[in-house]
């Protein structure tokens, strides 16, 4: 199968969608490898090591798009690369299509099959190639809160750890998953008061053994958010509902009720966000107020750490790439329910029920 790598263009977007030694197994495999010049680059990866792993470089998108079967990417196309999809081309990357419907549409228009990374899921329920991203982001969110936090960024002037004689910061994590999970260690490593709250008792008694009750646990309810807040210095929004819209569960009036100068990471903005307020940013324009507090939703954390990013990402979705190419999609799908369950749009329609529901669409059976 011919495979195609062309450069990402989301603000700030570093990552690339393979690193030299997987172009390297797919080239093995007898399949050829298009790499748009300079694509890894961000990542730490030059065109002659791509060369050297068998790929063939080129130069612009548009020749990547146009010959390539399949297209392997980190983020999904933006405006400028819908008119590059084509009929009966393979585009494996993220689609976050619950929260695009512009997107959507544009792919159900260019009978392209879309399979989005963030909805293969395996039989006990866990996500494989979103897993690594939201490792990524959630250590990410309490960095970023911290640096925020800071007093010439505009925050409380708090150091999330305090020092002797002086109160730590109040962490709350809204979302025990993967992302709140990584969340937490990083504030606990931080020394910081730490709270997660998930509506999963049996997750909850999971995070309360894994770290060893260093970490509060709440059960979550409006009434629970809403006084954790009260008292929050940083919020992170980890909740995740996969392929669907994230649920708005930190309103504005439990954000006005917050102390000046608190921050809150939204993790979940791929999906639309979890907090009322929410509305995607950039790295270069990361952050907003919202009444006396500020928001940092940018939409791919992880582009600012690319060469751990393209490295932990390719590890996990090398083997799906390589299923495709060997055997073609339908055939890798047959052979692999949780790759089925990532074919999110096929043929101009709608195969993902979470998608077709939160943009009113009609469903087909994949």
């Amino acid at each position: 199968m011919l495979v195609g790598v062309p450069t990402e263009i989301k603000n700030n977007e570093f990552r690339v969608a393979a690193t030299p030694s997987g172009v390297h197994e797919l080239v093995s495999r007898g399949h050829r490898v298009l790499v748009q010049s300079g694509a890894g680059v961000g990542s730490s990866f030059s065109d002659e090591e791509y060369t050297l792993a068998g790929a063939e470089i080129v130069q612009a998108a548009a020749d990547v798009w146009a010959a390539a079967e399949l297209i392997l990417k980190v983020k999904e196309p933006v405006e400028s690369e819908y008119p590059l999809i084509r009929d009966s081309q393979i585009l494996f990357t993220y689609l976050h299509l619950a929260a695009d419907r512009p997107l959507t549409e544009a792919l159900i228009a260019s009978g392209a099959t879309a399979i989005a990374y963030e909805t293969v899921q395996l039989p006990d329920r866990s996500l494989p190639l979103l897993s690594p991203m939201s490792e990524i982001a959630g250590r990410l969110s309490v960095q970023a809160g911290a640096q925020e936090l800071l007093r010439p960024a505009g925050g409380r002037g708090l150091l999330l750890g305090g020092v002797p004689g002086t109160p730590r910061g109040n962490v709350v994590v809204i979302g025990g998953g993967v992302a709140g999970e990584h969340a937490a260690a990083m504030a606990v490593g931080l020394q910081a008061h730490v709270t997660v709250v998930d509506i999963s008792v049996p997750r909850l008694r999971q995070l309360d053994a894994r770290f060893g009750g260093r970490v509060d646990t709440r059960r979550s309810s409006a009434f629970e958010i809403a006084a954790l807040l009260a008292e929050a210095d940083l919020v992170i929004g980890s909740v995740l509902i996969p392929g669907a819209a994230a649920p708005k569960l930190v309103t504005d009036a439990m954000v006005a009720s917050m102390k000046p100068g608190s921050v809150l990471v939204d993790i979940a903005i791929d999906q639309g966000g979890c907090f009322e307020g929410s509305r995607a940013t950039t790295h270069d324009e990361p952050v907003y107020r919202v009444h006396n507090s500020t928001y940092y939703c940018v939409a791919n954390m992880p582009g600012a750490v690319p060469q751990t990013s393209t490295i932990a990402l390719t590890n996990v979705t090398l083997p799906y790439a390589i299923a495709i190419a060997d055997r073609g999609w339908e055939q890798a799908v047959a052979a692999d329910s949780a790759l089925a369950l990532g074919v999110n749009v096929q043929g101009g329609q709608v195969v993902n029920a979470a998608v077709a529901a939160a943009h009113g669409l009609e469903l087909v059976g994949a």
